[in-house]
């Protein structure tokens, strides 16, 4: 399969290389950003095709999983025949460009909430099974990396599916109910009393959102289900929509429950974008402190809070900067957002012993030597 997905000109390569001979070339890959290196995937496919092609080659990889790659940095040197390597470059640019930005991203969530535990809900927004596969592999790698890093980091503690749940060292996917559940039961308390009569032996996580009744339906809850709140078992996860603040929140009442709770948060300058997750619509800062208020007064201080909905690197910068009270995030947004910064670049850096790269990438010729 790998002549029909890889570029012309690297068969049209190929092709040539069969008719004038055969060279051993050393390619260097590396990123233009800085990154996490997540290079399992695509050392993995280039084994299983030198494999089933039969030719060896040598791998130098220059920074092992899970550490830092600066702007430029070759992350790996991999040599061998150039009529076998020239048809994989695209191949293998495919399986680690992504899968280090997405590393570095979910590094980065970890770090700046390390109490927090994340779940990673990413594969309804990857492009097919393939690159869900490669962003669970990241979202481990990340995450591993920040607990070697930071004391008591929580980080991803699972994901959503079945098929990459052994890269969180775990049997299946994790998750509880989505929005269609609470449409098909008519109520968010029917909801949770059918997935409690389901499923009785298991904590219960309950969205909140569906009919702009995050408090209120969130106390029902508590109020049918006591126990399972004074156990910490029973959990409630706010996914309100950009649109809106949830139940009971202004920006006048956003600012006061962040007086109340975390002051600092709201003293001195903002960013439009700062404010929006401190104080706006959706799941704020404000909107989690307030539920946590709720339930604490109504004597649930156990009940647990899940957040979703746009929980990038930056949104859990700010909510961080807030304290925000929240258990478990569920994220797909460690996933790239410029997905111009994912392409990975492999340049040929040797052939047959003789240094020779293109003008400009001198200093991979440099990163070589050391």
């Amino acid at each position: 399969m790998v002549p029909m997905w890889t570029d012309a000109y690297f068969k049209r390569t190929k092709e040539i290389i069969g008719k004038f001979g055969d060279a051993q070339v050393t390619y260097a890959i590396f990123m233009r950003r800085p990154v996490v290196s997540a290079p399992k995937m695509a050392l993995d496919y280039l084994a299983e095709v030198a494999q089933e092609q039969g030719f060896e080659y040598k791998v130098d990889l220059q920074y092992e999983e899970g550490r830092w790659v600066g702007a430029g940095e070759p992350i790996m040197y991999i040599t061998g025949s150039f009529y076998h390597l020239s048809e994989l470059e695209t191949l293998l640019l495919q399986r680690i460009g992504p899968a280090c930005v997405a590393a570095y991203n979910a590094f980065t969530m970890c770090t700046e909430m390390p109490n927090t535990a994340f779940l990673a809900m990413d594969a309804r927004h990857c492009a097919g099974a393939e690159m869900a596969e490669i962003m669970a592999y990241a979202a481990s790698v990340g995450s591993r990396r920040a607990k070697e890093k930071g004391e008591n980091v929580v980080g991803f503690i699972g994901n959503a599916t079945d098929a990459t749940a052994h890269y969180f060292g775990k049997d299946s996917g994790m998750g509880t109910m989505p929005h269609a559940l609470i449409g098909y039961a008519g109520s968010t308390l029917r909801a949770a009393e059918m997935y409690h009569d389901a499923f009785s032996d298991e904590p219960m996580t309950v969205l909140v959102d569906y009919f702009g009744q995050e408090i209120t339906d969130a106390l029902a809850v508590c109020e049918r289900f006591p126990e399972l709140a004074k156990a910490g078992r029973l959990a409630f996860r706010l996914d309100t929509l950009g649109g809106r603040f949830c139940e009971g929140l202004d920006p006048a009442a956003s600012y006061a429950v962040l007086e109340r709770h975390a002051a600092h948060a709201i003293r001195g300058y903002r960013t439009e974008a700062e404010l929006r997750h401190l104080i706006g619509p959706g799941v704020s800062a404000a909107a989690i402190w307030h539920l946590r208020e709720k339930l604490n007064a109504a004597g649930y201080e156990n009940a647990r809070i899940v957040a979703s909905s746009g929980f990038g690197p930056e949104k859990c910068r700010i909510l961080s900067l807030a304290d925000a009270p929240v258990d478990v995030v569920g994220s797909g947004s460690y996933l790239p957002e410029k997905w111009s910064e994912t392409y990975a670049t492999a340049d040929i850096v040797d052939y047959d012993g003789i240094a020779r790269v293109k003008v400009g990438r001198e200093f991979l010729l440099k990163a070589e030597k050391k």
